[in-house]
Order: C-alpha cells, then sequence, then structure tokens
C-alpha cells in the first residue's frame, strides 16, 4: 500500500471514529438541556419560560389558512379578497424575479455535442422508488402513489413518455405551472407577507422527469471534493470534521484566517444564463443543457392563499423551489464560480451556499473575497 492510500485510509477510520463521537454528544447534550429545561420549569423563572412556549405554540398554529387579511407593502391592512390575492402575487412575482447585481456577464464556452442515449425502463424505476409517498401534489393533482400502484404499466407510459421529451425537448405545457404555498416562519407579524416563505408544489410526474436527467447528469458531472451540500454519502458532519482537522493545524502554532460567508438568497437568484454557462463549462452535454433549459421556459406559479389562489405569473430568475433537479444545478453552479478560489486556496469548503475560506494569509482571504 502507498503512502496515499495509507493516508487516505487513515482519514477514513478518523472521520468514521469522528461521526460516532459527534452523533453521541449531541445525543448526550440534548438529553442534558432537557433535564435543565424540566428542571427550570418546576421553578418560579420557569413560568415566563412556560408562558414563552405557550405563546409560541399558539402562533404555530397561525399559518396561512387562518390569516385572511394581510398588510400592503405600506403596513395598511387589506380585507378584501380581491387586494389579499393581489397583494399575495405582488409580493411573489417581486420576490422571485428579483436578482443580484452582477459586475462581468457570462463569457461564450464551447458547447459539448454528443449523442445522448435513450431512457431505459431502470432509470424509470429507480426514479420512481426515490419519490416519497404523502407529499402534497401540484397543479395536476395527482400524487405519484398513482404510478408506484400501476407498477410497470406505468413505468413503460413513462419511459416512453419521457423519451419523446427528450427526444423533442420539449415538455408537456401543463408541467410548466406550479403551486405556490405562503408558510409562516414563526416569527414577525403574521400579517406581513416578508414573515412567509413560499414552499412550490409541482406536478409528480414533472418531479420525475426532474429525477431522471439529475440521475444522469450525477454520472457525468463530477463536482468538486469541496462541496459538502447535495452530495451523496457527505454531510454537515464530514464539513465539520475537516474544518477541525484545520484547527488542528492553527494549534501547531501556525497561522490560519477564515472567513464565513453565507450567500443570501443565492439559490432563488441564480441568473439563467450563469446556469447554462456553468453547464457547459462541466461537460455537460447540449442536449442536456437544452433539456433543462426547457425546464425552466415560461415557467410559472400561482400563489394559494386562505382567500383562493392568484392569477399566474412568470418566474424568470433562480432555481426551481420544491424541484428534484435544482440542489444539483446549484452544487454544478457553485462548483464553477468558485474554481479560482478554491485554486488559491485548495482549504476552501462549502456546504450548499455557506462557503468557508481559509488561508495561511489574511491577505490571500481577503483577496479571495473579492473574486
Amino acid at each position: 500500500m502507498d503512502r496515499t492510500e495509507e493516508n487516505r485510509q487513515e482519514y477514513k477510520e478518523l472521520q468514521r471514529s469522528y461521526s460516532y463521537r459527534v452523533k453521541r454528544e449531541v445525543s448526550k447534550a440534548k438529553q442534558k438541556a432537557y433535564d435543565e429545561l424540566y428542571t427550570r420549569l418546576d421553578t418560579r423563572e420557569g413560568e415566563k419560560d412556560l408562558y414563552r412556549l405557550a405563546r409560541q405554540r399558539d402562533r404555530d398554529g397561525k399559518d396561512v389558512q387562518q390569516v385572511r387579511v394581510i398588510k400592503d407593502r405600506d403596513g395598511r391592512v387589506l380585507t378584501s379578497e380581491e387586494s389579499v390575492q393581489r397583494r399575495w402575487k405582488e409580493y411573489f412575482e417581486e420576490l422571485m424575479n428579483e436578482e443580484n447585481e452582477r459586475e462581468k456577464r457570462v463569457e461564450g464556452v464551447n458547447s459539448v455535442e454528443q449523442k445522448v442515449d435513450k431512457i431505459r425502463k431502470d432509470e424509470v424505476r429507480k426514479a420512481l422508488k426515490r419519490m416519497k409517498s404523502g407529499k402534497a401534489v401540484g397543479p395536476d393533482d395527482i400524487p405519484v402513489e398513482i404510478w408506484k400502484c400501476l407498477g410497470e404499466a406505468a413505468v413503460e407510459f413513462l419511459t416512453s413518455l419521457f423519451n419523446r421529451v427528450l427526444e423533442s425537448e420539449r415538455m408537456p405545457e401543463e408541467w410548466r405551472s406550479s403551486v405556490l404555498v405562503p408558510i409562516f416562519k414563526n416569527k414577525g407579524d403574521v400579517q406581513s407577507c416578508s414573515n412567509y416563505r413560499g414552499i412550490k408544489l409541482m406536478s409528480h410526474i414533472m418531479k420525475l422527469w426532474e429525477r431522471v436527467v439529475e440521475a444522469r447528469l450525477r454520472k457525468v458531472v463530477e463536482v468538486c471534493e469541496q462541496q459538502y451540500g447535495f452530495m451523496a454519502r457527505k454531510s454537515t458532519t464530514d464539513a465539520i470534521f475537516a474544518l477541525r482537522i484545520l484547527m488542528k493545524y492553527r494549534d501547531g502554532q501556525r497561522e490560519l484566517h477564515c472567513v464565513f460567508v453565507d450567500l443570501e438568497k443565492a439559490y432563488g437568484r441564480v441568473p439563467r444564463e450563469e446556469l447554462w454557462y456553468c453547464m457547459r463549462k462541466s461537460g455537460v452535454a447540449e442536449k442536456y443543457v437544452r433539456v433543462v433549459q426547457d425546464m425552466y421556459e415560461r415557467s410559472r406559479t400561482m400563489v394559494r392563499c386562505a382567500v383562493g389562489q392568484t392569477e399566474e405569473f412568470n418566474v424568470e430568475v433562480g432555481l426551481h423551489q420544491g424541484s428534484a433537479l435544482s440542489p444539483f444545478l446549484f452544487a454544478i453552479v457553485m462548483d464553477q464560480l468558485s474554481e479560482e478560489v478554491r485554486q488559491e486556496s485548495p482549504w476552501t469548503m462549502m456546504f450548499t451556499d455557506d462557503i468557508v475560506i481559509c488561508s495561511e494569509s489574511r491577505e490571500q482571504v481577503e483577496e479571495n473575497l473579492e473574486r
């Protein structure tokens, strides 16, 4: 066994040991926190905590299905159904089409023209198996359980349908629509739209199509090892473990500078042309690029609130929320955009849109932040 392989095996053993210890310590910390909470609730000081918990529980029940009035952008309360619907549409339409300012435009990149194999039945079976049951349905009201119950008949039908979509690079118009449900964040004014996050409900058959495409892209695109989000057999524990190793490096009286960066709302603001550019730069076949472009063409949604559903509006910025494919597309984007930084600071780590840039030099960290 060479030294490199020996180091790799040693790293894996350390990782397994550390992962077990982390889980054990987290479990012990949770139990200790519960014990301290129960002890405190039996005291006079605990009465305030009990009141706070009761108030939080009451707030948890204030979801959008119960809140029938909402405030406009100037803080005035709207009561009519039409004005409430109009406000929800206005808020989410602005939010979902807002793009961050950029200094440089996307440059051209050579496309990869290569033959793409037809979709096989086993690919559809795997996609169906990965779909969880009991999930909220999209605009077509067809749950994935129907396809699962139909067994091989569904597999044959879906394989034929997906191959037609792949060949034509055009999916059915119905798949382009989605429903957005506002969910209260459990903090702030319950009548303020900004205190809600939108959960997008898409057609389950569209999600199946996405899963088939995603599985193929994962075989083609090699995302860097520093990305720990949306990657198979990787988790936050692995990222923490790697960071702890770096901290030990600092314990040896050596300089180590780390900057933690959170790219606010990056997922929903990825410019579409950046996505196509990053896919091509990652070596994705042009056929798949066009298939994904079709998924985003004329995409639209409507808001479902307590007083009904709003009119549809177009979504022209960012990745699809609630999509089975979007997490991996985002990993591709982050992989390409962080390439220069990773070359200068190989200790850089990412978990989705959270980045930690590490270097022995403060100047180097600051330089990488400006890239």
